[in-house]
């Protein structure tokens, strides 16, 4: 597969690897300062590779976990990298998810105020979303990302192959993700596609066999996900317009999530995606019927589709959405699959239309 280097104003923005293995990874970490790499304890053993592969100063391992998405995890590996003897020159390779590598962005961001980070995203979720774009982040008082910055890392390093072994529950975190990506932008009914996958690996119960052979289109998917993602980033980092529209479906994800913590990222987008089908059809912005279709499409793929909330539950969350400005938030509607607004409404007025 073809890398990545997406540009704005004329400056890298986005530098994305497609790899098979961690094989390439001395070369980019080559005169880039002492390497100290914090990695997710379920991929201790790549990480372990990877260390070997790229001298690492030093390894910190840690449990990941919604919940230890916090400032004290983030304090935690600024102090292994104070006592591990990290300078200004040093180079933070997280190896994880999206919650590793949100929080080890931020940390790259503060420590000494600031140390170069790379991404090697493990998951599905990591891979087409977290990992790319540079937003960074912990939750505060139980909301989500309420705290971080924008910071592009290097470099994002992505091994297809690390979803070999990847729990099915992960597999479906990436799927909703995925699937968002292409109802923003759907280049080559990429949306068809994802979901004729992701609908293949369900009707097998997510067995490790349906995802290895489905995995040449993943690879494909993935990097047709990047592309989307990566060239929105291009245009608007600091997300001032055309960067919003990634927020499909995640106002209402992170309300869903805030209520609850036992349903997952991944699933409370595929509720918050159908959630915005619904209002797109109460505005006429979207023809009838298309929550429908979304809905089946997602449930095909194994998603959940229906909040456990109503609306009026998830509104003082909704209030305290970081994208809120003078009272009103910028949701982003569904016209069709690829054609998406953003449109700034008072949760209210959501409230009252659903």
């Amino acid at each position: 597969m073809d890398d990545m280097i997406i540009s704005g104003d004329g400056d890298p923005v986005c530098r994305i690897y497609f790899r098979t293995s961690p094989d390439g990874l001395a070369a980019l970490v080559r005169g880039c300062g002492p390497v100290f790499i914090v990695y997710d304890n379920n991929v201790a053993s790549f990480a372990s590779s990877v260390a070997s592969m790229t001298g690492a100063v030093s390894s910190f391992g840690t449990d990941v976990s919604e919940e230890g998405k916090t400032l004290d995890t983030v304090a935690g590996i600024c102090s292994w990298l104070l006592q591990s003897g990290a300078d200004r020159n040093a180079l933070l390779l997280a190896v994880g998810g999206g919650i590793l590598t949100d929080m080890a962005g931020f940390a790259a961001a503060i420590y000494k105020r600031g140390i170069g980070v790379a991404y090697i995203p493990t998951t599905l979720l990591s891979q087409v979303d977290a990992s790319v774009g540079g937003k960074t982040g912990v939750n505060f008082h139980q909301y989500k990302n309420i705290l971080g910055v924008v910071r592009q890392p290097l470099f994002t390093y992505i091994c297809i192959p690390t979803l070999r072994t990847l729990p099915y529950p992960h597999i479906l975190e990436g799927a909703a993700e995925m699937i968002k990506t292409f109802i923003i932008r759907d280049n080559g009914d990429n949306y068809r596609k994802a979901v004729s996958v992701f609908s293949d690996i369900a009707s097998c119960g997510g067995s490790p066999d349906a995802v290895k052979r489905n995995l040449p289109l993943l690879e494909e998917l993935v990097r047709e996900a990047v592309l989307v993602k990566a060239d929105i980033v291009a245009q608007d980092q600091f997300e001032g317009g055309l960067r919003r529209k990634l927020n499909l479906g995640h106002t209402f994800a992170h309300a869903i999530e805030w209520c609850s913590h036992r349903i997952s990222h991944g699933q409370a987008v595929s509720m918050g995606m159908v959630l915005a089908a619904r209002l797109s059809e109460k505005l006429s912005i979207c023809s009838p019927g298309l929550a429908g279709r979304l809905s089946a499409d997602l449930e095909r793929c194994g998603l959940d589709t229906v909040s456990p909330f109503p609306v009026s539950e998830l509104s003082s969350a909704m209030v305290k959405d970081k994208k809120s400005e003078n009272g009103k938030v910028f949701f982003v509607l569904i016209r069709d699959i690829g054609d998406t607004e953003i449109v700034p409404l008072s949760v209210e007025d959501v409230v009252n239309l659903l």
